[in-house]
């Protein structure tokens, strides 16, 4: 990571990407092995771990809006406390309860506390940043992928003592950031507020620019989605291993690591934050390509056999995973310093939180549609069609990002209902 970038920062941001990297951590330590450890140890059915993760995503997404309402009306410092200090109960849930209404509980009041501080983290970040939005948010990305590299190896190593070690072990690492926040987070002046919740989300509705923006950008969650679905379906059918989805997530989060603040600088040397955002989303999508013309000639495992053989079944993967992340990380800090532009920094907690709801909602849909067409589609001569609809997807992105550009809707001094 670029130091300079980290020390730039002020004390209260550089608290909250330490903070971020602490939450992934203690998130990615657990998440990851809940589904081995319902299904393995405690011998519930497939079904049933599909419905606790699936509550446990509904309740974090659902909740998006009304956790950003919240940190606009109470303040941003209190529902990040209250997100962590909720995640110390939710976890500590799972290293007591084995029953499944105890497994529902602590997978509702998990998402319940991401949608408490994730709006609110970025809300008090956008604040912080002044100018220098882009900037910060890349090092805040930075500081996520280390976090989500760190935690599922803190937690494979947990795994060989017990699951419920490591809950308990993350249970202590959200208390650790709570008294953290609590101790160092500076509190932020909260902006009266001229209208009621259902005005300000009326308000939020009534923002054409902002739902166009909010559509075109959830072209990048439905992408992103595919970082846990497609890439690594595809990686474990070439190469016929397991461990080769860690490949996926191991080229991703080196990339983020060590690649996000210079690819941010750099797009912010050569075009406009609209312009980065159109150039990353097209990126992503191209980053298809290559499994595009390659999943029709690969069979299930190569002949080649040995490390050669995966290796060459390995190349289109890689190649895509390195394209995606690339355009992953041209777009998500400038779309976070469009976000507040486009909607509102009175009510940037809301927009967020309606920005999320909105595209997590999207993301969800195009997930689906890619499984269901990988599931019907699994004969060679059209694998290529759920690569092709990704591919499509992006390019949608790109060009509704484009057309806002060139209407003047992405420049903050344009009218709200442009």
């Amino acid at each position: 990571m670029n130091r300079a970038a980290f020390a730039r920062l002020s004390p209260a941001a550089k608290l909250l990407v330490i903070n971020q990297f602490g939450i992934n951590v203690g998130f990615y330590m657990l998440m990851p092995f809940l589904a081995a450890y319902m299904s393995g140890n405690l011998g519930y059915g497939a079904a049933v771990v599909g419905l606790v993760l699936g509550v446990r995503n509904l309740s974090q997404q659902g909740m998006f809006l009304l956790g950003g309402t919240a940190a606009d009306r109470l303040g941003c410092r209190p529902m990040i406390i209250a997100g962590c200090a909720l995640r110390v109960v939710s976890f500590g849930l799972f290293a007591v309860f084995t029953t499944l209404p105890g497994l529902f509980a602590a997978a509702i009041l998990t998402g319940l506390a991401g949608a408490l501080f994730n709006p609110a983290v970025r809300t008090y970040l956008m604040h912080e940043a002044g100018e220098r939005r882009a900037e910060v948010f890349a090092v805040f990305n930075v500081f996520q992928h280390a976090g989500t590299l760190v935690g599922p190896l803190l937690g494979a190593a947990l795994l060989a003592v017990d699951f419920r070690v490591i809950a308990l072990v993350a249970c202590v690492a959200f208390a650790v950031l709570t008294g953290a926040q609590l101790l160092v987070l500076p509190h932020r002046e909260v902006e009266p507020q001229r209208q009621s919740v259902l005005g300000s989300w009326r308000e939020v509705v009534l923002n054409r620019r902002f739902l166009g923006f909010t559509l075109a950008l959830s072209a990048y969650f439905a992408l992103y989605n595919q970082l846990y679905l497609t890439l690594p379906l595809e990686a474990q059918r070439v190469s016929g291993v397991a461990w080769s989805i860690a490949v996926v997530f191991g080229v991703s989060t080196l990339i983020g690591v060590f690649g996000q603040v210079r690819i941010t600088e750099w797009c912010r040397a050569r075009w406009s934050s609209g312009r980065s955002i159109v150039v990353g989303l097209a990126c992503m999508g191209g980053s298809f390509v290559p499994i595009l013309l390659a999943a029709p000639v690969l069979p299930e495992r190569l002949p080649v056999g040995g490390i050669a053989g995966t290796v060459l079944a390995f190349v289109p993967v890689v190649l895509a995973i390195v394209l995606f992340t690339v355009g992953q990380a041209m777009t998500n800090p400038f779309a976070m310093e469009l976000l507040p532009a486009v909607g509102s920094e009175r009510l940037a907690g809301t927009y967020y939180g309606f920005y999320y709801l909105v595209s997590s909602l999207v993301a969800a849909a195009v997930s689906w549609l890619a499984g269901a067409l990988l599931d019907a589609f699994a004969e060679p001569g059209m694998r290529w069609l759920p690569w092709a609809v990704l591919l499509l997807v992006g390019l949608a992105g790109s060009a509704g990002t484009r057309l806002l550009e060139r209407r003047g809707a992405l420049t903050p001094n344009t009218p709200a209902d442009a």
